[in-house]
């Protein structure tokens, strides 16, 4: 099994942070994992993607040309990847800052409104969590006992206060 997964919108929505914890996740089940960020040279308000690559065998590349998960939290991520992902893949949009529909009829897509939902939440910095949450729903990935580890690992210690934050937020996801 080999699972390619792109994360794709601004800087500073956490793109590469779910990326992280993706692979952390993988690497505590004991997975093979490639985790590749890219950004622009703006820190925020530029271009921001991860490539995350799940295997059961060791990953020979870590570039991904068609995903089998696409999650995109801009409108100009979506026109850019939309076309990639695998035939039978999944793309999971943030409805609340992309307002159109995805034009393929050959992919599963969930249309989540994280970034309402993470401010009606009180945390609106985690629309990147819900998401996530959504995503491990969607690919019954959601095994709790790796994802709590790989959270606690990806979170710094200056950091270590948003813990229960991100895990609320990803239990969000994983009700949608």
């Amino acid at each position: 099994m080999t699972r390619e997964y792109l994360f794709a919108g601004f800087g500073g929505q956490g793109l590469l942070f779910s990326g992280k914890v993706l692979a952390y996740k993988a690497l505590i089940e004991n997975k093979f994992v490639s985790w590749l960020p890219s950004y622009g040279p703006e820190m925020r308000g530029g271009t921001a993607n991860c490539s995350v690559i799940v295997s059961d065998t060791p990953v020979g590349a870590p570039i991904i040309s068609n995903p089998d998960v696409l999650v995109a939290m801009n409108l100009p991520s979506l026109d850019k990847y939309e076309s990639a992902v695998k035939p039978g893949g999944i793309i999971i949009v943030d409805s609340s800052l992309i307002s159109r529909r995805v034009e393929r009829t050959d992919v599963s897509v969930f249309y989540v409104p994280s970034t309402s939902m993470a401010t009606d939440a009180g945390s609106p910095t985690l629309a990147n969590m819900i998401l996530f949450g959504k995503l491990l729903k969607e690919t019954d990935d959601a095994d709790s006992v790796a994802l709590e580890a790989a959270l606690g690992k990806c979170i710094s210690a200056r950091h270590k206060d948003m813990y229960d934050l991100n895990l609320k937020a990803i239990k969000i996801g994983l009700a949608e």
